[in-house]
């Protein structure tokens, strides 16, 4: 008789050790704790549908914040667009102006292209950074249709950066219209003149109307070609220059300036990492024309 009231004693304390070790059943199902137990296989499947679920809110949250941030960058070129279409109009009146006191006073004329070739300058200046940041939006864009967007919101954005391209490419258009008019009333050897002296002065921005008008109006190619590569060499715009040298050579292979455009095209092709070709023209250069002074400064990059 003890030994079965000590026998059954010890298997009440061993019991209440074992229900001591074990969690407690009335947390077990609780969906809303941070270490959810004891869950049944559809508590499991609506666990697993809550955390995608707040995946996809926050993902959603994301590419709302950049569809907003595009649109805000958006009205701001919007703005910047209209203050550069304010300022071409400012010009062409400027211009106009410009144009009547040329007619009048012949002697004012370094004091209109010194004034016109600022003006284009920045106007040039400001286009380029408008066409920075076109090129960020569309960056910005291209990566925000591999994330995730709506079709509607990409629709939106895409139309009005398709939009504000047309606009762009409309003012562009104008200003190269309004600045050809003005050359249809002279002669292809005026405009000849007043091309060399605006080269020979640096403004090069109205040299390059001049010489690319008579380009156009086939009136000395060669050398048109051969003088819009030199200036698009001194402005380090090599790929440009190499394309008007070749033009240039094509038509005209025997012209004075032959060594100074062997020698520019050679180190046009060495600026733009074409070292091997550059090398071939270089020693081209020397063979045919070794008393050249364009060849001298040839052995100077060989060496």
């Amino acid at each position: 008789m003890k030994f079965t009231n000590y026998f059954f004693s010890a298997v009440l304390a061993c019991s209440s050790c074992l229900y001591a070790s074990e969690p407690s059943a009335y947390g077990a199902g609780d969906l809303e704790s941070p270490s959810p137990y004891g869950l049944t296989p559809e508590e499991k499947v609506l666990l697993e549908t809550k955390k995608q679920l707040q995946h996809v809110e926050v993902k959603t949250n994301t590419q709302e914040n950049q569809v907003n941030s595009l649109r805000e960058r958006i009205d701001g070129l919007q703005t910047i667009l209209e203050g550069l279409a304010q300022k071409n109009h400012t010009l062409d009146i400027e211009l106009q102006k410009l144009s009547t006191a040329l007619q009048n006073e012949q002697n004012n004329i370094d004091l209109y292209e010194k004034r016109v070739e600022e003006l284009l300058t920045q106007n040039r200046e400001n286009i380029t950074h408008l066409q920075e940041s076109l090129h960020d939006i569309n960056s910005s864009l291209n990566q925000l249709q591999k994330d995730y967007v709506s079709k509607e919101e990409l629709k939106k954005v895409v139309e009005n950066f398709n939009n504000f391209k047309k606009l762009v490419a409309s003012e562009l258009k104008k200003l190269s219209a309004s600045s050809s008019d003005s050359l249809k009333n002279l002669s292809n050897a005026e405009i000849l003149k007043r091309a060399e002296r605006a080269y020979a002065k640096k403004h090069y921005t109205k040299a390059i109307d001049y010489y690319k008008y008579l380009l156009a109006h086939n009136y000395k190619p060669a050398r048109s070609s051969f003088k819009l590569g030199e200036i698009y060499y001194y402005r380090r715009d090599y790929a440009t220059a190499l394309a008007y040298f070749k033009e240039s050579a094509k038509r005209y292979s025997k012209a004075s300036w032959m060594p100074t455009l062997m020698l520019h095209t050679a180190l046009s092709m060495k600026y733009t990492g074409d070292e091997k070709n550059a090398q071939k023209f270089l020693q081209a250069l020397i063979k045919k024309y070794p008393n050249s002074n364009a060849a001298k400064i040839a052995k100077k990059y060989l060496k």
